[in-house]
């Protein structure tokens, strides 16, 4: 360092100074506006950037929301027609139970109507064998008894006083 400070030549500093000067000068008027403008271009682009990724992220997360609501809506959507097809389900089973039902009730009231005319239809032909029997009897028992004319007088005779006590 002694030897710079000895060996100073104000001649050369002098020269040196204007080159740095002038070496300045032109890296101002030449460099500086391109390298100034490409930084600025590149702040520019950056932020342009950020913004991008900004406004993707917002629009992601209103995808997700609008995927969420309509899997939402979809699940109660699914949820709605189970209830409706449970409801229908259970509908159409009771009213096969009431059909069930009122065709057990029809059927029974019909067996019922069937028995009483089968009854009804026993009772008529027992009546009509009982009535033929006792025709048949009663047409036997007078043959036996009006088989002479000493018992028909009788019997005339009888159902005379019968008559007259009445």
């Amino acid at each position: 360092m002694e030897k710079l400070v000895n060996d100073f030549s104000l001649g050369l500093f002098f020269w040196q100074a204007i080159i740095l000067i002038v070496l300045i000068l032109l890296l101002v008027k030449f460099a500086w506006r391109p390298i100034m403008t490409a930084i600025t271009e590149r702040e520019a682009g950056i932020a342009n950037a950020i913004a991008a990724a900004e406004n993707a992220r917002k629009e992601m997360q209103a995808l997700q929301a609008d995927n969420q609501r309509v899997l939402n809506e979809a699940r109660a959507e699914r949820d709605a027609m189970m209830k409706e097809a449970r409801e229908i389900k259970e509908s159409m089973i009771a009213e096969a139970r009431t059909e069930a039902q009122a065709e057990g009730a029809k059927m029974v009231e019909q067996a019922k109507a069937t028995i009483e005319s089968e009854k009804n239809a026993a009772m008529a032909e027992l009546k009509n064998q009982v009535s033929a029997l006792s025709i048949e009897i009663a047409e036997k028992l007078l043959k036996t008894e009006l088989s002479d004319r000493a018992s028909q007088n009788s019997l005339v005779e009888k159902m005379l006083d019968d008559v007259k006590l009445n």
